[in-house]
């Protein structure tokens, strides 16, 4: 998943990315409001973690912004900030959740699980669909108790259809969670189409892979 940090703490921010990125997150980093505002407007995040206490903006307002993307990516307050007033306004204006400084990266990690759990209406970290599994913690997938030898980026690409099952989704938007920020005029690219093909080939091995549709001149779409 893309991630955006806004943190003006540099040893924070630096041990947040190399953590999430050893955890197969893409990262973005903005040390200010101003740079986070104007990565919040050209990409399509997933996640972002946001520091209330930046040196140029409210993060409040910042998290008001991003509440208005068609995307909706999931949003953590991550501050020293711990006041009920400031808890209570962020998750009014629609954080959805809250992790007071200093906190466990490990903790991070299972509140950004959860986050995408209530999003998508997962309740386990198994996914069923049409007669294969994913596994969000180990990573794998299956059918039939056999499991499917995936690269690292043809299961993000599976994990996120599934994730948006249903939904059609640009090249561009699968683009970008695989591979985080790209050049504009790159998106276009057969980046997608190859790994598309390449995950077809190993699930179709097992079943019928129908249901993994092309929407011709758009992207892809999962049907459930």
């Amino acid at each position: 998943m893309h991630v955006l940090i806004v943190e003006d703490e540099v040893s924070l921010a630096n041990e947040l990315v190399h953590f999430l990125s050893t955890e197969h997150y893409k990262c973005d980093w903005a040390d200010t409001g101003r740079d986070a505002s104007e990565k919040i407007a050209v990409n399509l995040y997933d996640f972002i973690l946001l520091d209330l206490g930046l040196p140029d903006y409210n993060g409040l307002d910042l998290l008001a912004e991003a509440k208005k993307l068609e995307h909706d990516p999931g949003i953590i307050i991550l501050t020293a900030r711990g006041s009920l007033e400031d808890r209570i306004h962020g998750l009014g204006l629609g954080a959805d959740d809250y992790l007071p400084k200093p906190f466990s990266l490990l903790e991070l990690q299972a509140r950004m699980q959860a986050v995408v759990r209530r999003k998508f209406k997962v309740k386990t970290s198994v996914i069923p669909f049409h007669n294969f599994e994913l596994d969000t913690e180990t990573r794998k997938v299956g059918h039939n108790g056999k499991e499917i030898a995936l690269t690292k980026k043809e299961f993000d690409l599976l994990h996120y259809l599934v994730l948006h099952k249903n939904r059609i989704l640009t090249r561009l938007q699968l683009t970008e969670h695989i591979w985080g920020n790209i050049l504009e005029d790159d998106y276009d690219s057969n980046y997608i189409d190859v790994h598309i093909k390449n995950l077809r080939k190993k699930l179709s091995a097992f079943a019928s892979t129908d249901w993994l549709e092309t929407v011709r001149g758009v992207g892809y779409r999962l049907t459930i």
